[in-house]
């Protein structure tokens, strides 16, 4: 029952949470600085002593792999074989040939892909929602509670996982380039920056690869784009381990294991307002009603007899 099931889903019905979301108070109205995104930014990669290492190593050793010019196992290493891989595609490419992985060899190699057909669509004229199915890696628009059209998405790896809870869009911007693709739409996520956005590597749409973000096609985040306005409600389903770690949380905290906190509230009957992992006034209230309701000490701090009386142990 309740996060006692290793995976637990939750969606709203749809038209009811467009209405909610956008009268709750607890959203907050903060904006994200272009200046402080730093989660799918791409340094410079070439040969060097001792060898550079990273997911941005893996994620390059990939795409070059599909495209067959490296052979070798994907290391996260920028080694010889690597770089000589480098090579044989900026040759192809017709670029300067000095196995240095700079903005312009993503760019050449993302484009190096084949796309898929566009689909152009008329504007949604209904009220929206984004709902992100992080397992499916599916990005859904809803107009009007029913699907308008679904995008496919990379989401976070397991290392970085990307963030579940019910959240808005804050700030909107274009052409940031390299690992943001042509378009960004920050997400108000409190312990770190998250958006959705583009992507110079097509090649890992659909897998968990990001380092928390939502990657879209480029083609893709460009229509959404133009579509959502600021203040668009967007929810992360996925699944809630129920072996979080489960510290003593009260008013002004958050984090992902504050959402878990208001999910399991949510479906004890006791509504914590939106899961948007902010500790505030409303979750305190559901937690005293809790609390009030098994007789227990009110004091609207979730301890460890809040979590034995939401089963989560």
């Amino acid at each position: 029952m309740l996060l006692r099931q290793r995976r637990v889903y939750w969606l709203l019905a749809v038209v009811g949470c467009v209405v909610a979301v956008m009268v709750q108070g607890a959203w907050g109205a903060g904006t994200v600085s272009l200046k402080n995104a730093t989660c799918e930014t791409d340094r410079v990669l070439f040969l060097t002593e001792p060898v550079m290492t990273g997911r941005d190593v893996e994620e390059l050793q990939a795409g070059l792999q599909e495209r067959g010019f490296f052979q070798g196992a994907i290391t996260g290493r920028f080694d010889g074989a690597t770089e000589e891989a480098v090579r044989r595609f900026q040759e192809e490419a017709g670029l300067p040939v000095d196995g240095r992985v700079d903005s312009d060899t993503w760019d050449a190699l993302a484009a190096s892909f084949d796309r898929p057909a566009v689909t152009k669509s008329a504007p949604p004229t209904g009220e929206l929602i984004i709902l992100v199915d992080i397992p499916k890696r599916e990005l859904q628009l809803y107009s009007d509670g029913q699907i308008y059209k679904t995008y496919p998405i990379t989401v976070g790896s397991s290392k970085t996982p990307s963030p579940i809870g019910e959240w808005k869009i804050v700030h909107k911007d274009k052409h940031w380039g390299g690992g943001f693709g042509t378009r960004w739409m920050g997400i108000n996520v409190p312990w770190g920056i998250y958006g959705i956005h583009g992507t110079n590597k097509p090649w890992h749409i659909g897998d968990a690869e990001s380092a928390g973000c939502f990657r879209m096609l480029n083609h893709d985040v460009e229509e959404l784009y133009d579509w959502v306005p600021i203040g668009t409600p967007v929810i992360a389903i996925g699944p809630v381990d129920p072996d979080f770690p489960k510290r003593v949380l009260r008013r002004g905290n958050s984090g992902q294991d504050v959402v878990f906190l208001q999910l399991a509230l949510r479906n004890m009957g006791f509504s914590p307002g939106v899961a948007d992992a902010r500790f505030g006034p409303d979750t305190e209230e559901a937690v005293k009603a809790l609390q009030a309701h098994y007789g227990v000490a009110v004091d609207g701090i979730a301890g460890p007899d809040t979590y034995y009386l939401l089963e989560v142990k």
